[in-house]
């Protein structure tokens, strides 16, 4: 006889699943097929291997380009690495992967669209027990605050992706095409994701005691908390913006797309 729970003496026993009237199951249905429709593309664009780069443009997903197979053009420190064979995504891919993949927003969406942990509020989840974030996989997830600090890393060499994309194909400046708008747009929103994320949050001033003594950080800390209520909204925004910018590179690339140059 269990003695705590839904099933301890005196808690009235439910058998339905939930009580819930509404289309409770629409947020999670709609977020699982968003979600698996991300990866999908995303595995077909990284492992590839082609079509990333169009001049003054590079992928998100290739970029920082560090192999010596790099496309001309799209090097990357002078693309050090020789003895990579495969893709030149899979050297840096992993990186916005693991900062998504342990995000405490995305942890909730797919948590409940995946695994129905539970699949909404106040829905009985099916399974039978809950082991927390204290073994494999999920014990992955204590490693979000070390993406995040590699996440603003590839953030900064994505702005200067975008920057350069005010060059054109002979390197002067001034040059202006749509393809410049989907990078400048997409660096800005990733800005946003990263700065709104908790870890950012936590690591501006979740440690002082007292904020007087520290008004600079106090500032800073207020603001990423107002971007923080919005961490959901960016880390979907940012979610299209790269699906967008990445494509709009590969049909340049592959020669299905002229870009639309505006000067």
């Amino acid at each position: 006889m269990a003695t705590t729970g839904i099933e301890a003496p005196g808690r009235a026993q439910i058998g339905a699943k939930t009580l819930r009237t509404d289309a409770w199951w629409i947020a999670p249905l709609l977020t699982f097929l968003a979600l698996t429709a991300f990866v999908v593309y995303s595995a077909w664009r990284v492992f590839s291997g082609k079509y990333y780069f169009y001049e003054p443009y590079i992928s998100v997903y290739y970029s920082p380009c560090l192999t010596t197979s790099c496309v001309p053009g799209s090097e990357f420190a002078g693309s050090p690495i020789s003895w990579w064979k495969m893709s030149p995504a899979l050297l840096v891919a992993w990186i916005p992967l693991a900062f998504r993949f342990t995000c405490y927003y995305y942890r909730k969406a797919y948590f409940r669209s995946f695994w129905l942990s539970p699949p909404a509020c106040a829905v009985a989840e099916p399974h039978s027990k809950y082991t927390g974030e204290r073994r494999l996989p999920l014990i992955l997830n204590n490693a979000h605050r070390y993406a995040f600090y590699l996440g603003l890393v590839l953030n900064v060499i994505l702005t200067w992706d975008a920057i350069l994309a005010f060059r054109n194909h002979n390197g002067e400046w001034g040059h202006m095409g749509l393809g410049t708008v989907f990078l400048t747009v997409n660096a800005a929103c990733l800005w946003l994701y990263s700065l709104s994320c908790h870890s950012c949050r936590n690591a501006v001033g979740g440690r002082i005691t007292h904020f007087s003594k520290h008004p600079v950080r106090y500032q800073m800390w207020t603001l990423i908390s107002k971007l923080n209520s919005r961490h959901m909204m960016w880390a979907w925004i940012s979610l299209c913006t790269v699906v967008v910018a990445d494509f709009y590179v590969y049909l340049l690339a592959s020669g299905k797309l002229t870009d639309l140059t505006f000067f």
